[in-house]
């Protein structure tokens, strides 16, 4: 998809209604009810962190987002897929301001090179106790991006046009923090299986982007 098109439907996709829960629930694992049921007490004291989905165009125009690839560490987001982001310091002003810093601690993207489009809909993560809140963002030219050495594996440059082709719904067995595999549904990008939170949060992007193109 060409950027231009992309930026045509920035307007739009403002003043659209967030798909919420609804369209989060297509690509939530199966056993997050139950999970959500077993921490409701602790659900009340939850963290707060806030990530970036973060739009731009490479050498040929065409539209991208950026994903990471997380460090192999003790930890229960160990090796897993995700946008850039993180948890809330004391010297944030607001959450839109800890998805900026994160996103230019972790990748390199100087925080004043992007327009916050929109906050989307907020999502709970039982293992680690976290809200988080996504934000929609771009950049008019494709960053020089950066990885943080000791946070980030590798940085995932994704096609607009692959991650909206409906064969890229997959579902698949994967290893939770609960020790047991478990059939979820998740997205195929650039050979990485992305499950959970983030394809949650990504399912709520594709909805919005089909409103808005």
């Amino acid at each position: 998809m060409n950027f231009n098109q992309f930026l045509k439907a920035t307007s739009k996709i403002s003043n659209l209604e967030l798909p919420a829960e609804a369209s989060q629930f297509k690509m939530s694992p199966p056993f997050r009810e139950a999970l959500l049921k077993q921490q409701q007490s602790k659900i009340k004291n939850a963290k707060q962190s806030a990530v970036m989905a973060l739009f731009y165009p490479d050498e040929e125009q065409e539209t991208k987002f950026v994903l990471i690839l997380r460090k192999t560490y003790k930890g229960v987001h160990s090796a897993q897929v995700g946008f850039p982001g993180g948890k809330v310091e004391i010297e944030d002003t607001s959450l839109k301001h800890t998805a900026l810093r994160e996103t230019e601690e972790e990748i390199g993207v100087p925080m004043q090179t992007i327009e916050t489009l929109k906050a989307l809909t907020q999502v709970y993560i039982p293992p680690s106790n976290f809200y988080v809140q996504p934000f929609l963002g771009y950049s008019v030219s494709r960053p020089n991006f950066i990885k943080q050495e000791s946070e980030v594996e590798d940085i995932l440059e994704v096609s607009l046009a692959h991650f909206l082709e409906e064969q890229n719904v997959v579902t698949k067995y994967v290893s939770t923090s609960y020790n047991r595999d478990v059939e979820v549904p998740a997205y195929k990008l650039n050979n990485h299986i992305v499950w959970g939170a983030t394809a949650m949060m990504l399912s709520e992007i594709k909805d919005l982007l089909k409103l808005a193109l």
